[in-house]
């Protein structure tokens, strides 16, 4: 159990990974530095988080990861005052670690 993990109020269960979000959720800049407005329609746009605590079920996500999974499909908690992303393991999409090797083809669920 990491520290993060120990500083959370709850235990997560089964496949469940909490996750806080990266940067705002409002305006973005393009890579030529356009701001887009958050209310800028865009086509399905996935979202990077950091993991922050996994269930017990969880076999492929550690505390720490950078998960890419749907925004529009999550459920949102606060814990002491932070904003977190309650998620299950199949609605993550890909995972970004140090641990991952190249050539490793991953865990299929």
């Amino acid at each position: 159990m990491t520290a993060d993990e120990k500083s959370l109020p709850i235990r997560l269960l089964h496949d469940r990974v909490l996750v806080q979000m990266e940067g705002s959720e409002g305006e973005r800049r393009s890579s030529a530095g356009i701001v887009i407005p958050a209310t800028a329609a865009v086509g399905k746009r996935l979202a990077w988080a950091t993991a922050v605590g996994v269930g017990p079920n969880v076999r492929s996500i550690v505390s720490g990861d950078r998960v890419l999974f749907d925004p529009d499909d999550r459920s949102e908690v606060e814990l002491h005052g932070r904003g977190y992303v309650l998620l299950r393991e199949r609605d993550v999409h890909a995972v970004a670690a140090e641990r991952i090797e190249n050539d490793s083809t991953g865990l299929y669920l």
